[in-house]
């Protein structure tokens, strides 16, 4: 139990002491102090008290690190509030800790050469063997959804820095979509146009056949509650919209009041599974990363990456282009899992295109609303209207089409949800959804090139009559999910142990009368 309570600490620590080795320096260009006192100037990049202006971007990169800090300290504060009121005994035990850590890690700073933090590591060592499994198990749960909060911190610092970073761009280039950096895609393509590689055309070509192809996979340690996954990031939504708001304003006190309920549910919570989780469990986990970070950042990306195009290449991507996509092994390995068989592989694809089909329900749902267009179709969009006979929307012929999808997602969602509720594991949920009277009589979507018919034609109806802007709006994202995830949500490898393969092959050999393959 102590290890385990040590390694949180170290791990803790180990981030902290990343951040705190770059201390914050003021009055940029005059003689400068960092707002650590312990500076070591013999180590420091300022020389003789002075920055150096040709230096000046690097002492703005450790700046910003002062940002971040301030972001822990406020949710380090609110968990130890949090835990104060509840275990008082746990809660003096973390800040000890806490307090040894960040003395151990200002200590191990490049800029402190005081101490090298033995005596701080000797007191943490010596407090934690003194805990009892229970206090230690206080104090590990602590540590750990104080290390949850640093993550959701970085995420909101890594976009505040981007976007500080283009703000600080005092060239004459036009500022793009995508950041110029070399990792990007803007900054890729700026590289291979500038040494004259390939030509613009010759590179947007190349664009339209990249496959990147990111493969989910789970372990019964790693798969995080659904729930949890939604209020980490809503942390970080609560950190920006922090920054764009007045101390003494009333917006912040309720965004304050919100984080410090979402940090109480997660202390609150219990993140240890009491019983072995089930495949079926942790391809729900898998679903749970798309369905709360990949579903909007997919067709986000897309739409920059499409909108830095039209800037660098001077074309725009085609509407079912997608360069990223995405795979999962989480019921289909078979040759490391024993529990996976064929019926379980089975119930996880009929779980994905139930999610699937939910997803999508909501998004036709939010389409419908956006168009409510009475005049103005192309021919071929007129024809696919009128194949619909049963439909309330009688001049509206958009909605008349979303209306018959919708019909069909939800016959979908029912005939998956039938299919599933033998499972212990399932549960229909509370989605928010209109069930579409007539849904009945209609057909589910298995393909998804059977939705993509009329997607397509919606768009073209839409482009060719005056409202491109509505078609490059939500449906555009539909289209673009559709073309990235299918209608089931990701494909699944079957990943077979190779003696099953050659029993197989056997069997098929010995059929056709050639021999054992054995």
């Amino acid at each position: 139990m102590m290890k385990g309570l040590l390694l949180s600490v170290c791990l803790f620590l180990t981030r902290i002491s990343a951040i705190k080795s770059r201390p914050a320096f003021v009055e940029i260009g005059k003689t400068a102090r960092p707002q650590n006192t312990t500076l070591n100037l013999k180590k420091s990049p300022i020389k003789d008290g002075v920055v150096d202006k040709k230096k000046e971007e690097e002492i703005l990169d450790m700046a910003k690190w002062g940002a971040l800090l301030k972001d822990i300290e406020l949710l380090s504060g609110i968990l130890a509030d949090v835990v104060e009121t509840e275990n008082p005994r746990v809660h003096d035990l973390y800040t000890e800790l806490r307090e040894y850590g960040l003395e151990r890690a200002s200590a191990l700073s490049v800029f402190n050469c005081e101490t090298d933090g033995t005596e701080a590591l000797a007191k943490m060592v010596s407090s934690a063997k003194q805990l009892d499994a229970k206090d230690a198990y206080g104090v590990m749960r602590t540590f750990a959804l104080a290390l949850n909060l640093v993550n959701a911190a970085e995420v909101h610092h890594g976009i505040r820095s981007m976007k500080n970073r283009l703000e600080r761009n005092d060239t004459n280039e036009v500022c793009g979509p995508l950041p110029m950096v070399e990792n990007s895609m803007a900054g890729t393509f700026d590289i291979i146009l500038k040494e004259g590689l390939v030509s613009k055309d010759d590179l947007y070509q190349q664009l339209l056949r990249q496959k990147v192809e990111i493969v989910l996979t789970a372990h019964p340690t790693e798969v995080n509650r659904r729930t949890h996954l939604s209020k980490y990031r809503k942390v970080s939504e609560i950190l920006a919209f922090l920054e764009q708001h007045p101390k003494d304003s009333y917006e912040r006190s309720e965004a304050l009041l919100e984080l410090r309920r979402i940090i109480g549910s997660l202390w609150g919570s219990d993140e240890i599974r009491r019983t072995k989780p089930t495949v079926q469990t942790e391809a729900l986990g898998g679903i749970a990363i798309i369905e709360s970070v990949l579903w909007d950042a997919v067709p986000a990306y897309l739409r920059k990456l499409d909108a830095q195009c039209r800037l660098t290449l001077g074309k725009r991507l085609p509407i079912d282009t997608v360069p990223i996509r995405f795979a999962s092994w989480i019921g289909g390995d078979r040759d490391g899992n024993p529990n996976v068989t064929p019926s379980v592989t089975k119930e996880v694809v009929m779980i994905q295109r139930l999610r699937a089909a939910k997803l999508f329900l909501k998004d036709f749902n939010e389409l419908y609303g956006d168009l409510a267009i009475s005049s103005r179709f192309t021919p071929e969009m007129e024809k696919r209207a009128a194949q619909i006979l049963h439909s309330e929307d009688k001049r509206e012929k958009y909605r008349r089409v979303i209306g018959h999808i919708c019909q069909r997602l939800v016959k979908t969602v029912k005939v998956c949800e039938a299919k599933l509720s033998y499972l212990p594991e399932f549960s229909s949920g509370s989605d928010n959804f209109r069930v579409e009277n007539g849904w009945e009589e209609v057909e589910p979507i298995w393909d998804s090139q059977d939705l993509m018919k009329d997607l397509r034609i919606m768009h073209d109806s839409l482009s060719n009559t005056g409202f491109r802007l509505l078609a490059d709006g939500n449906l555009l994202d539909i289209i673009r999910r559709l073309s990235t995830f299918g209608m089931t949500l990701v494909p699944l490898d079957i990943r077979e142990e190779s003696t099953k393969h050659t029993e197989a092959i056997d069997c098929i050999t010995r059929f056709l009368g050639i021999g054992s393959y054995k």
